[in-house]
């Protein structure tokens, strides 16, 4: 009888565990969430894109998690390994040179828009500049840029005002963000008295501003891409053609972004 009270008690418990591993992969479908979707993306797109993904993720069931920093910063660590699923970049030089280096998935390189510069005035200021000649005043002490090494925007307006021949006259004023958010930071909190930004940041602002003329500079035309070492790829390229579509387009309208006009 003892021996039969032992026998039982092993098969009793292997009984309990399976019974909890058959609940457990049972349950699993019904109880778990899919892994979020990892997007890095440019600084000036944080109004939009914060738009854009809570739609998306209203639509496809999917958590969208943002990461955002200059452009050049991005891709650097995006060529180091970083884990992001999607990069939506400030200038489509950076997704070509990925694709060049084998780090998105061929064929998902696509341009989303194109982006404006603007010259904004801090707060106190109370009124827009008209022209960056005007960044030349003695009552402009610090003019505030995204930093032109690895941030598109920045490059932008250093080409903008060495178009105008200003860009060493106006060097001892020049202040660098790390990003174009930083740069705006810099004239929305006054520690800069103006400064050359994106119109996506400018237009949810309080700021005075004033576009500057596309012809002073390359083109802002900013693209996308699927990444290559992505585990999520189906997500992902879902969210690359949403951010492409009639809804996330009209949002980019809105924050004064233009027609993307094509692939890179």
């Amino acid at each position: 009888m003892r021996l039969m009270r032992q026998a039982r008690a092993p098969m009793a418990i292997l009984g309990v565990l399976v019974a909890l591993a058959l609940g457990a992969c049972l349950s699993t479908p019904r109880g778990s969430t899919a892994p979020s979707l990892q997007v890095a993306a440019a600084a000036d797109l944080r109004p939009a894109l914060t738009e854009i993904a809570q739609a998306f993720e209203a639509r496809a069931g999917t958590k969208v998690v943002l990461s955002f920093g200059s452009t050049g910063q991005l891709t650097q660590q995006i060529e180091n390994g970083a884990p992001f699923d999607v990069f939506l970049a400030a200038n489509e030089a950076f997704i070509e040179r990925l694709r060049q280096n084998g780090h998105t998935l061929a064929g998902t390189e696509r341009r989303y828009a194109r982006g404006r510069l603007v010259l904004v005035s801090a707060p106190q200021r109370g009124r827009p500049l008209e022209d960056l000649a005007a960044l030349g005043a003695p009552a402009i002490r610090y003019v505030a840029i995204a930093n032109p090494e690895h941030a598109p925007y920045g490059q932008a307006a250093r080409e903008a005002l060495e178009a105008q021949g200003l860009w060493e006259s106006l060097r001892p004023k020049l202040v660098y963000g790390e990003n174009i958010q930083q740069a705006m930071q810099y004239v929305q909190s006054g520690q800069a008295d103006a400064g050359l930004v994106a119109l996506a940041l400018a237009l949810p602002s309080d700021l005075p501003w004033t576009l500057v003329p596309q012809e002073l500079h390359q083109p802002l035309d900013q693209a996308l891409a699927v990444l290559r070492r992505t585990h999520q790829e189906a997500a992902a390229r879902a969210f690359a053609d949403f951010v492409l579509g009639p809804e996330a387009q009209a949002i980019l309208e809105r924050y004064g972004f233009e027609s993307p006009g094509g692939t890179p």
